[in-house]
């Protein structure tokens, strides 16, 4: 398989981008509900807190067997989240501030027994931070007449014990992420889903350490979560993006560290890193182009409605210059001024109006059509109804509430004003004496 000048190798590149997989899927399963429970920096302090248990570990057993890694990281990952809480509770801060005193003080500790560590036993304290993703094809165990990487190995473990948590406590983790309360209540202790969660978030970023770094893994814990959670709006559909998210985040991220570098004269660069970073481009993405949430279809959304209000308040303006017998004539220019609207958006306004039949134009002159008189009485009708009801039992002042009442007539629907008429009992004249429009 070709990609450029890159020629794809499944004995080596195959094996780097599964246990890139593998590391996503693991950290991105337990990151959505730490992305869920408002709690995203726990797993970054976590990664970097387990340091002192690795260094322990290494300087206890002389050497990186994972056994007394994983049960290092399991302790300090564990004592990490119970710390967090317990200065929270007795300091009374809030938890980003208990998190940065933990995180901090054990990652500075666990620098410190790394150093030392490493004049005991082969130990690169840069593999903890970057990893050595490109290198695990090379450390292979025989498993059915099979080479496979021992990281891969791991990581599968460690993939299946958190697919298996998600998929057996899902419930509870659903509950306990939006009311621990509840969770208590209904028979399954929050705390225990807290401590179980915090505790595999451990053991992922210890087995993510060797083979993918820190870097890596803290990226996954979070970024394709939130990426996720832009495009979906239930549990199960974000769990299923965010896993889609990872492993695309994989497989890009090692053909851009082959590829992208070559575009620039440089041979390649670090593929957990470009991991990383095409994790980051996908939310990048999410964030811009997301189909509810996204920036493009907010900023849609609000020019819809500005438009929207604007055709409203065009009718509403011909339907009162009308009532009073104004003697201002209702012309393009004369509208443009009373609305302080632009030239461009006054054209294309009366145009759509005229369109839709609201308005007709005669000699120059716009003056509403049945459907649009229509539309206009509903509008100002909402208009003066929100006036009398701002006064009459909101306390507002007189001179006050024409505002606050030209912003809520557009979001007012019939229903709406039989209720504000009914509470308002039924007026015909509002507080600044026009006359109430029926309703028709």
């Amino acid at each position: 398989m070709m990609f450029g000048s890159f020629a794809w190798d499944w004995a080596l590149d195959g094996w780097i981008v599964t246990t890139g997989i593998l590391c996503a899927i693991s950290a991105t399963l337990l990151g959505n509900f730490l992305v869920l429970r408002r709690m995203s920096m726990l797993g970054d302090a976590i990664s970097h807190a387990v340091l002192p248990g690795l260094a322990a570990a290494f300087l206890i057993s002389n050497s990186r067997s994972s056994l007394p890694m994983f049960i290092g990281a399991v302790i300090v990952g564990i004592l990490t989240a119970l710390f967090t809480e317990w200065i929270r509770g007795i300091g009374k801060v809030d938890e980003g501030a208990s998190m940065g005193v933990v995180f901090t003080s054990l990652f500075a500790l666990g620098l410190v027994m790394v150093v030392q560590a490493a004049d005991h036993v082969d130990l690169d304290p840069g593999c903890v931070l970057y990893g050595a993703i490109e290198l695990t094809p090379l450390d292979t165990i025989p498993v059915a007449g099979l080479s496979i990487p021992r990281s891969a190995i791991t990581l599968s473990i460690v993939t299946l014990i958190n697919a298996l948590f998600v998929s057996i406590f899902y419930k509870e983790l659903k509950i306990s992420s939006f009311d621990p309360a509840l969770s208590t209540t209904t028979g399954f202790h929050a705390g225990l889903i807290h401590y179980a969660l915090m505790t595999l978030v451990a053991v992922t970023a210890v087995a993510s350490f060797e083979s993918v770094g820190n870097i890596l893994v803290v990226a996954m814990f979070i970024v394709p979560p939130c990426a996720a959670y832009l495009l979906a709006d239930r549990i199960g559909t974000m769990i299923t993006i965010s896993v889609g998210i990872a492993v695309a985040s994989a497989v890009l991220g090692h053909i851009s560290a082959v590829v992208v570098p070559t575009w620039f004269g440089y041979h390649s660069t670090s593929t957990a890193g470009m991991m990383a970073v095409a994790a980051g481009l996908i939310f990048v993405l999410s964030a811009i182009l997301g189909p509810r949430h996204g920036i493009f279809v907010k900023l849609a959304r609000r020019h819809a409605l500005s438009w929207r209000i604007l055709t409203e308040d065009v009718i509403s303006l011909l339907y009162r210059l009308r009532e009073r017998n104004d003697a201002t004539i209702p012309n393009r220019a004369n509208l443009q001024a009373m609305l302080l609207t632009g030239n461009v958006a006054t054209r294309v306004v009366l145009g759509w109006l005229t369109h839709r039949g609201d308005i007709r134009s005669t000699v120059g002159c716009y003056q509403l059509t049945d459907q649009g008189e229509t539309r206009a009485r509903s509008l100002v009708r909402s208009h003066r109804l929100w006036e009398q009801y701002l006064v009459s039992l909101a306390g507002g002042t007189v001179d006050r509430i024409h505002d606050k009442a030209e912003q809520l007539e557009h979001f007012t629907d019939r229903q709406l004003r039989e209720r504000l008429d009914a509470e308002t009992e039924t007026p015909q004249i509002d507080p600044h004496g026009s006359h109430i429009p029926p309703e028709k």
